[in-house]
């Protein structure tokens, strides 16, 4: 018996192969829960992220959410409900972060664009998902998918850092709102993870900073944290199991850094 059999956990964002929600979804599996496999739209990668995780126990569902959409979020969470009976763990972990200009010349559109999947996003899923875990009367898990950039700023991602120290406000409002409900409410901030995502980030800055290849800059990274590495998807996805687990119970508002100690504020 894992830690989480019986129990369901759904993650948004999590229909990439390599990325961080598989890796959460996988850590999760293993430990025996129902998983929920969401993304923006469910296409063969989302169902070989399914179909990976039906190898390891547990019921599988894919279930497509675009994030940005209030009632797409409610959907997700009605759908999650008929197909798994219950929901035990949300995990807002869908995010853009490939939009990368100097701030003098990003369009008010792409900022739109970026809060309304970054923050506003993880506000409608977290509402939706808490209704669900209140009626319920069994309490739950919200886990957000924060960034270092929740901590600390970076050039040419205006509208990523800022959703992101949004993401972190997010949590400390509705956990103090939702621990009446035995709700806890919780960020996690990775440093650099190089999924699909991180890789296109990659290429950006290595050539940003005037490293003559993308193997020079990611050294260079390695080469700056104390543990001597970037951070992989099951990093992330440990602390996710852990802020999930009973040991977590009275943890409540926190935005845990899993960087390696390259960020320790």
């Amino acid at each position: 018996m894992g830690r989480f059999t019986g129990k369901t956990i759904i993650v948004t964002g999590s229909g990439k192969e390599n990325g961080l929600g598989q890796g959460i979804l996988r850590r999760f599996a293993d430990e025996g829960a129902n998983c929920v496999v969401s993304d923006v739209r469910i296409d063969a990668e989302a169902e070989s992220v399914a179909a990976d995780l039906a190898k390891r126990g547990g019921k599988v569902a894919t279930i497509a959410c675009d994030v940005s959409d209030a009632a797409q979020c409610q959907v997700l969470l009605d759908r999650s409900l008929a197909a798994m009976g219950g929901v035990d763990i949300f995990v807002n972990n869908a995010g853009i972060g490939f939009m990368m200009k100097p701030m003098l010349d990003v369009d008010p559109s792409d900022w739109a664009k970026v809060i309304a999947v970054n923050l506003s996003g993880a506000f409608y899923c977290t509402q939706a998902a808490a209704k669900a875990m209140i009626a319920a009367g069994k309490g739950g898990r919200i886990i957000n998918i924060a960034s270092q950039a929740a901590k600390t700023g970076f050039p040419h991602l205006p509208a990523y850092v800022s959703s992101k120290h949004g993401m972190v406000g997010l949590t400390r409002a509705t956990a103090v709102e939702l621990g009446a409900y035995g709700i806890t409410v919780n960020a996690v901030c990775p440093n650099h993870v190089t999924t699909g995502l991180g890789a296109v980030q990659n290429e950006y800055f290595s050539k940003l900073l005037g490293f003559p290849t993308v193997e020079a800059y990611l050294a260079n990274m390695a080469a700056k944290n104390p543990m001597g590495r970037p951070g992989l998807p099951s990093d992330t996805a440990g602390a996710c199991a852990f802020l999930a687990s009973d040991d977590a119970f009275y943890i409540t508002g926190e935005a845990l850094n899993v960087s390696g100690g390259e960020e320790m504020h």
